[in-house]
């Protein structure tokens, strides 16, 4: 029988880490230890513990050679993957061709190592290299990246820091065209629901402009057409905040929005109109809003008529600053994203 002596303090130890070291291999060794140094048999020990005379006889050695730091060190055994020898090949080519699926995958992998595994197999393996199932995303085929990370920096952010200090107002501007149509959504039941279609492609149009800081929005609304004039109502409807500080307005390209009219009008009104480069709907804060009216009161919804359509949307962005406040403030910080080439796909 190996027999061990006990410093009070070494006992002390003993009983700190048997309870506060993260591993639970080595937990079970500092109470065996423990125990051994309050003169318990090794039977009882190994009653108490759960761990047979043998494992209990190897403990009791690594303590005798190298005392409780001989204690934490951990023997896992962890088989290797055959593909291990092959993840920088497979890394490297599944960055520039990531796979739609684990079927996909598999027979990628095959093809590339030799090496055929089960779909669970494979899917483990994709996860350990750090790969993620995710939805994949859309930009505008035409959108420049480097330009939009140049506006960003030069144009957008200062007039923001600006707004945030309270020298400027900055006011985002879009349109939405809400047809009276179904917006299939998500929804948990027991069997697969369906949605009625309404008849007609009688619509809702909204133009609006959402101050950056308050996130108040202004608003010109019609069934018919979004034109220069709605553009200029808005102007004016600005204008008359009396905000006493510079404004500018963020806008697309949309031919209403850039003709004479309204350059001449925003002019007179000393307000500053700078329009976002092409194709950059994810600068554009108040799209934000316009998706959180659709997922709110149009999916999976249904509106017999125009008028509890329009009603339902009105109600929605009339609630941004009461009902919905704390889930716009989450939604509305002033973060954009911005892309890496590496994120598009090229196939």
């Amino acid at each position: 029988m190996i027999k061990l002596q006990f410093t009070k303090e070494e006992q002390q130890k003993l009983h700190h880490q048997r309870y506060h070291h993260p591993c639970p291999l080595v937990q079970r060794k500092m109470e065996a230890l423990w125990l051994k140094s309050h003169n318990k048999s090794h039977k009882e020990i190994s009653k108490l513990t759960g761990i047979s005379s043998t494992t209990l006889t190897k403990y009791l050695k690594e303590y005798q050679t190298g005392g409780i730091e001989a204690l934490k060190t951990t023997h896992f055994y962890r088989p290797k993957s055959a593909l291990t020898a092959h993840q920088n090949t497979i890394e490297a080519y599944f960055k520039d061709h990531p796979p739609t699926s684990v079927k996909h995958a598999m027979a990628t992998i095959e093809s590339l190592t030799g090496i055929k595994r089960s779909p669970e197999r494979i899917r483990m393996f994709m996860k350990h290299i750090g790969l993620k199932c995710c939805k994949v995303g859309m930009i505008p085929a035409k959108a420049d990246i480097k330009v939009q990370e140049d506006f960003k920096k030069t144009e957008l952010e200062p007039r923001l820091e600006e707004a945030k200090a309270g020298q400027r107002a900055v006011f985002f501007v879009d349109a939405a065209h809400f047809v009276l149509a179904p917006f299939l959504g998500m929804i948990w039941c027991f069997q697969r629901m369906f949605i009625r279609a309404p008849a007609g492609r009688q619509r809702f149009n909204v133009l609006a402009a959402l101050n950056a800081i308050t996130h108040e929005l202004i608003m010109v609304t019609n069934d018919t057409y979004i034109n220069a004039d709605s553009v200029c109502k808005l102007l004016i409807q600005i204008s008359e905040l009396g905000l006493g500080i510079p404004i500018t307005l963020i806008l697309d390209n949309a031919c209403y929005q850039k003709c004479k009219i309204v350059n001449e009008l925003a002019l007179s009104l000393k307000i500053e109109l700078l329009y976002l480069p092409s194709y950059s709907p994810n600068l554009n804060l108040i799209e934000r809003v316009w998706k959180f009216v659709k997922k709110t009161c149009l999916y999976s919804i249904y509106y017999s008529n125009l008028e509890d359509f329009k009603q339902a949307i009105s109600s929605c962005l009339a609630q941004t600053h009461t009902t919905y406040k704390k889930e716009m403030s989450s939604l509305l910080t002033l973060k954009f994203q911005t892309f890496k080439e590496s994120q598009i796909m090229t196939r």
